[in-house]
């Protein structure tokens, strides 16, 4: 048998995957987004952008399942753990009935539904906030990207 040291530590290391604030605007994350994409991802990105305002989109930018394209074209998309949800997320850190994305006469908005580790949009933790192209929403471990149609001028 070995002879174990007296003076040994067992120690772990965890890597939180910060990402750097120097320009984190909605307009920056969206742009990252579509420069990591391949052609196929971009043009069904590009046809919510481009498209009316009844559509929107939310795409897995970081966690399980990273890339993976929900199309919102319902009044409202349910968030959370249970498989009956239209944005389906299987990690514990997320509620069964987490948050719901409902679309308004301006847009879209998300509303936390009372989750036990809450919604945060943009590093900021909300209950409800209006949704713009670019927002990054985060809920358990996973972080979203939420894409609508560009306000025209």
């Amino acid at each position: 048998m070995e002879n174990v040291s007296q003076n040994s530590e067992l120690t772990s290391t965890l890597h939180l995957g910060l990402r750097s604030v120097v320009d984190a605007s909605p307009q920056s994350v969206l742009n990252a987004l579509l420069s990591s994409l391949a052609e196929a991802d971009k043009s069904a990105i590009d046809a919510v952008l481009n498209g009316g305002p009844d559509k929107a989109m939310v795409v897995v930018h970081r966690g399980a399942n990273k890339g993976a394209r929900y199309l919102i074209a319902q009044e409202s998309a349910s968030i959370g753990r249970s498989p009956e949800s239209e944005i389906f997320l299987d990690d514990v850190t997320v509620s069964r009935s987490h948050a719901v994305i409902e679309r308004s006469g301006s847009g879209f908005a998300l509303t936390d539904l009372g989750s036990l580790n809450g919604t945060y949009i943009n590093n900021q933790s909300l209950k409800s906030s209006p949704l713009n192209c670019g927002d990054e929403i985060q809920i358990g471990k996973f972080h979203l990207i939420f894409i609508s149609a560009r306000k025209t001028k």
